[in-house]
């Protein structure tokens, strides 16, 4: 009887302990798509910080004729030139670093500008993560740039991105939402105004 109650006993506990590895193990996974997405904020970020010429790529847009800085809200993308002397040049139209949310909810960048092949794209997102672009006809995730464009009457703002990713992680059939948003501003001077 003794033995009959130990082994019950090891087997509730073994069942047990083999419950919260599965738990920590879905835990550490979860834990490290999110460090993945809090990454892709950061290098988003950090790069539009240190960059210059916001273009908020909305509608209809494509991925060229992205040279001239445009305000916008509700951006599916972002192109602006980066702040890297090796990489980057002002003078050339076509070296901008993009940004986009694709239509399947996939967060991508380039570095060798807009006008590239859509190889020379990175998907920076696991495909456990899927980014909403709208939802109900409002969107939830993408850019919106303010300050970029100068204004006849003189721009007066820095310019301002905000960004913002929303969507579902799906992970071993848990769908867990996810909300991130970031505001950045050009930390170079956009204009030296004169009296």
């Amino acid at each position: 009887i003794a033995i009959s109650v130990v082994v019950i006993v090891i087997m509730i506990g073994m069942a047990s302990l083999l419950n919260a590895n599965v738990v920590h193990k879905k835990s550490q996974d979860m834990r490290s798509i999110m460090d993945n997405l809090s990454f892709i904020m950061d290098d988003i970020s950090r790069n539009l910080r240190t960059g210059s010429n916001y273009y908020c790529i909305t509608g209809g847009d494509t991925l060229s004729n992205v040279s001239t800085p445009k305000n916008g809200q509700s951006c599916w993308g972002i192109a602006f030139e980066c702040s890297d002397p090796l990489t980057c040049n002002s003078a050339n139209p076509n070296d901008q670093w993009v940004y986009y949310v694709d239509n399947t909810g996939k967060v991508f960048k380039s570095t060798q500008g807009p006008y590239t092949t859509i190889n020379s794209f990175v998907q920076l997102t696991p495909n456990e993560v899927t980014v909403t672009g709208n939802v109900g006809g409002v969107q939830v995730s993408g850019f919106s740039v303010l300050g970029a464009e100068a204004p006849d009457d003189g721009d007066l703002q820095q310019p301002f991105a905000i960004i913002e990713l929303t969507g579902n992680i799906n992970y071993k059939n848990i769908i867990t939402p996810f909300s991130l948003q970031a505001s950045v501003s050009q930390r170079l001077v956009d204009r030296i105004v004169t009296p």
